[in-house]
């Protein structure tokens, strides 16, 4: 996942960890060698474009919906269609009253009136509060949840792991970003929700529970879900 900072001051560009005290609660109840948190880029403004999510601060979200606001604008002077003007139109309200592209309600119509656009607030864009920029790992936590991703785990053995994907995701979906060969042989999923494996203690105890699931492809993950994929080899 990319995050573009726009206006935000002091946070360091390049990877970053995602410290969710929660792995670090499954690295206490179970043993392995390494943690792996999920990551994220962190990107300069120059690729707004191409980000996932932008983060940004109550002082420039103003200039950010601005970008926008002038490219709509300019775009209406040149008399599009009915249908995209009607779109058009839409966006303006929605960006006069500070609301990013990604947050017009626009419906699958109104969004192919106006494809061939390419607006910078089209993705999530999180507005940090002052007080929030002073932990830049909780806030990087926040925009990666409130951008529409999600994290499973695997636990044990070599490696306590955290694997970020797009919320919605099914668990066949989810075998293919650990590896492509788990997702082709995929048989079932073996999932313990979080806050069950939490509860018992950790893994062997939540299997002695009874709180461990059997899952098929089409299951949609959920956040935090301890995994552990059955595959052809």
């Amino acid at each position: 996942m990319k995050i573009c900072l726009f206006g935000v001051p002091g946070m360091a560009l390049g990877k970053h960890n995602l410290k969710d005290p929660r792995l670090d609660q499954v690295d206490k109840l179970v043993e392995a060698k390494t943690k792996t948190y999920a990551q994220v880029d962190v990107v300069e403004e120059k690729e707004m474009l191409t980000s996932d999510a932008i983060l940004t601060t109550r002082a420039a979200v103003s200039d950010l919906l601005m970008k926008d606001l002038e490219a709509v604008e300019t775009r209406l002077s040149r008399d599009p269609d009915e249908a995209e003007r009607a779109a058009l139109q839409k966006l303006t309200d929605a960006l006069l009253s500070e609301k990013p592209v990604s947050a017009a309600a626009l419906t699958a119509d109104e969004l192919k009136a106006i494809s061939a656009h390419n607006f910078y607030s089209n993705k999530p864009v999180v507005v940090a509060e002052p007080s929030a920029l002073a932990d830049p790992s909780a806030l990087l936590v926040l925009v990666f949840k409130e951008s529409g991703y999600i994290s499973f785990l695997t636990v044990g053995g070599k490696e306590n792991r955290a694997w970020p994907i797009r919320a919605g995701l099914t668990a066949w979906e989810a075998a293919g970003t650990i590896h492509t060969d788990i997702q082709k042989g995929f048989i079932r999923a073996e999932i313990i929700s979080f806050a069950d494996f939490a509860e018992a203690g950790g893994e062997t105890q939540a299997k002695r529970a009874g709180k461990q699931r059997l899952e098929l492809k089409t299951y949609v993950m959920q956040d935090y879900d301890v995994t552990n994929f059955r595959f052809n080899k």
